[in-house]
């Protein structure tokens, strides 16, 4: 199919095949990539609004049993430097998060062996007592505390949401490649798996991101796939606010011999994410692995969501990344880049 046929199906609001994604992504421009993902961006978004969350990351462990290849930050079980967070360091950060002007924290840590699962339910119900919203546990650790507990996805979902919990977040899911998985990280939950946490959560009420991880040993069609199952997920529940694309950081990992990707991939990219998930509203630039200039050109080739602040960041500096942004600079870029910035709750309501 000739581009300019794609590029008046894009146009017209219509829903690209697979097969035409695979045109655009052997055959289109940078350029052309760019155009047609702005397009669609300012037909969802024609307030010329570019919004973000304050907020913090906060790993409540790095011991993890499941030592995925692309990972800087886990710590193996025996040691003896690994991590647990106290409740008396949670309230801490909340307040500080809270004092910063942060409506939520984003809780996710390793798959430790040795906690119940009440200790969860406990943590997420001391976060919520202070007012905060709890953005926790990612399809992996869902799945983990499943399997530690005896019970159902769903019982795991429901007494987390009794508990306070708020939303969950899109990690784990890297790429959504049983292939990939097994390469990368064979103990943790597969493809099916995580899609099944995000069914079972949208079904219960509960709000999720979707990610992708990409630029390691995935193929451009296990890529399309990711996106497939995500695409296909939404068009069943509705139920994601936002997909994240970012790509793999491999220094400090197993995986540290592999190439980082370019500013060029990683904008065709997000450019393609933006064109084919026709059903996602947000898509979130990533200037915690690209930096701020890249991230202000992502506004220009899909994005419409700056992120978050991350007063803190664990996962992604261990890989050796270290980018910091305040609310005051993320407001700046975003201006100088001909466009409003307002802050943001989980669910895209304004704070006002």
């Amino acid at each position: 199919m000739a581009f300019t046929e794609i590029r008046d199906k894009i146009s017209a609001g219509k829903r690209i095949s697979d097969e035409e994604y695979g045109e655009l992504e052997k055959g289109a421009d940078l350029h052309q990539l760019g155009m047609l993902a702005d397009s669609v961006r300012r037909r969802k978004h024609p307030e010329a609004r570019v919004t973000y969350v304050i907020d913090r990351n906060i790993n409540y462990t790095d011991i993890c049993i499941s030592a995925c290849k692309f990972c800087a930050f886990f710590k193996p079980p025996e040691d003896k430097e690994g991590y647990l967070i106290s409740f008396e360091e949670l309230a801490d950060k909340i307040k500080e998060t809270q004092e910063h002007g942060g409506t939520q924290v984003l809780l996710q840590g390793g798959l430790h062996p040795d906690q119940p699962f009440e200790y969860y339910e406990e943590m997420v119900s001391f976060m919520r007592a202070t007012g905060i919203h709890v953005h926790g546990f990612s399809p992996p650790e869902i799945h983990h505390f499943a399997e530690i507990s005896g019970l159902t996805i769903v019982a795991v979902i429901k007494r987390l949401m009794d508990a306070g919990l708020g939303s969950i977040p899109g990690g784990g899911a890297e790429i959504l490649s049983d292939r990939v998985r097994e390469l990368t990280a064979p103990r943790k939950c597969n493809s099916d798996q995580w899609l099944n946490v995000m069914r079972q959560a949208h079904l219960l009420g509960l709000r999720t991101t979707a990610t992708m991880m990409f630029g390691h040993v995935e193929t451009a069609e296990e890529r399309l796939l990711h996106l497939k199952k995500l695409r296909d997920l939404q068009d069943e529940t509705g139920g994601f606010t936002a997909f994240i694309p970012w790509p793999f950081q491999p220094d400090n990992t197993v995986l540290a011999h592999l190439e980082k990707t370019t500013a060029f991939e990683y904008l065709k990219m997000l450019a393609l994410s933006r064109i084919y998930l026709d059903n996602f509203d947000n898509i979130q630039a990533s200037w915690v692995t690209q930096g701020p200039k890249v991230a202000q050109l992502s506004l220009f080739f899909g994005a419409n969501d700056f992120g978050s602040t991350m007063i803190e960041e664990n996962v992604v500096a261990a890989a050796g990344v270290s980018f910091r942004l305040s609310e005051q600079e993320i407001r700046r870029l975003v201006t100088d880049a001909g466009f409003t910035a307002e802050q943001r709750f989980m669910d895209y309501t304004l704070v006002k």
